[in-house]
């Protein structure tokens, strides 16, 4: 008996099923997709917070900076906080501070500025008879000292640090696949372990690993501009890593970072207060990045930096305005005037 054709009824009946099944699947693998991303995102936020809670260590002067009235919360106030960069390894975090910058949120304008300041510098470090390198302050007393001598620098109070080590500026770099630079010059340096002119760079565009990167932001014998010139590929370097690090292919390597960052970081930054920046994401790539003006010069056989006064003036002005300080003070004085003014 030939098989009967189904009526157009049942084709349309089943036509339906199959249509509602490829809803039904395409719902499902939408919905499959936006609880994997939410667990992704769940995870490393998990991740994220374990890296803060390890990697806590506070001052001894306590929550807030000696020029500050109370503490700050960074989801309403204007902050500042010092990157040290140490030239150590392995998990140890004291001795000299090869890179040292100075970053500033504006609340309201949503704006980052950094400051590059020359390790060379010559400055007074609190507690010392006489100047020396303001690199050597972390040396001397750890990071309080480095802050004491900042601030003693800049004239604003610094609310946060964050320091790293050698191993975590070379991880980083490597697990974001290298950096993208534009060398201005040909030049050897000593790679992490200390061998002289053990690493080559070239002139020009290139993308460098974790070893070269480090290189690239130590030299300075080598570049005309001396501390000036590093001061640029530092901030070269950061520029990049930021990028890398906010592109959304780098989102896979957060958790190996995070494990990375964990042995060779310390900060005074909770998660929540990390958190409060939240809102500068998308200034991320408009920071403005400025350096430290100056001359090199050499007493005693041991190279310096002395700091332009007219450029370290405007500086510390800037820096004001961007934290908004003078209109602190100015409200702090009024109500101190008004609570002088009260009857006892």
């Amino acid at each position: 008996m030939p098989k009967q054709e189904p009526s157009r009824s049942i084709r349309h009946q089943r036509k339906k099923r199959r249509n509602k099944k490829i809803i039904l699947s395409l719902v499902a693998l939408v919905g499959f997709i936006i609880v994997a991303a939410g667990a992704l995102v769940f995870y490393l936020v998990t991740q994220a917070n374990n890296l803060v809670e390890e990697t806590q260590s506070p001052l001894e002067r306590g929550e807030h900076s000696d020029m500050r009235e109370v503490a700050v919360d960074p989801d309403e106030d204007n902050i500042s906080v010092l990157f040290l960069g140490t030239d150590n390894r392995d998990g140890d975090l004291d001795g000299l501070a090869d890179a040292i910058l100075l970053a500033t949120f504006n609340r309201e304008e949503g704006s980052v500025n950094v400051i590059s300041i020359p390790r060379d510098s010559y400055v007074q470090i609190p507690g010392r008879p006489t100047q020396d390198k303001i690199n050597h302050a972390h040396a001397f007393g750890g990071t309080d000292l480095a802050i004491d001598t900042v601030e003693n620098l800049l004239d604003i109070p610094v609310d946060y640090y964050v320091t790293l080590n050698f191993d975590a500026f070379m991880d980083t770099v490597n697990i974001f696949g290298g950096v993208e630079v534009d060398s201005p010059m040909a030049f050897t340096e000593q790679n992490a372990d200390g061998d002289m002119d053990a690493i080559e760079i070239d002139e020009g565009p290139q993308v460098l690993n974790g070893e070269e990167a480090l290189a690239y932001v130590r030299m300075r014998k080598q570049d005309p501009a001396g501390d000036l010139g590093r001061g640029e590929r530092q901030q070269e370097v950061l520029g990049a890593l930021i990028d890398e690090a906010t592109s959304l292919s780098s989102i896979a390597n957060y958790n190996e970072v995070f494990e990375r960052l964990q042995k060779n970081m310390n900060m005074n930054m909770s998660f929540n207060e990390i958190l409060g920046l939240h809102s500068y994401a998308n200034s991320i790539n408009e920071i403005e990045h400025h350096q430290l003006d100056g001359e090199s010069f050499r007493e005693s056989g041991v190279d310096y930096y002395r700091v332009d006064d007219t450029d370290l003036a405007n500086t510390q002005a800037m820096l004001k305005q961007h934290l908004d300080l003078e209109e602190e003070r100015d409200s702090n004085e009024t109500i101190n005037a008004e609570e002088s003014t009260e009857p006892q």
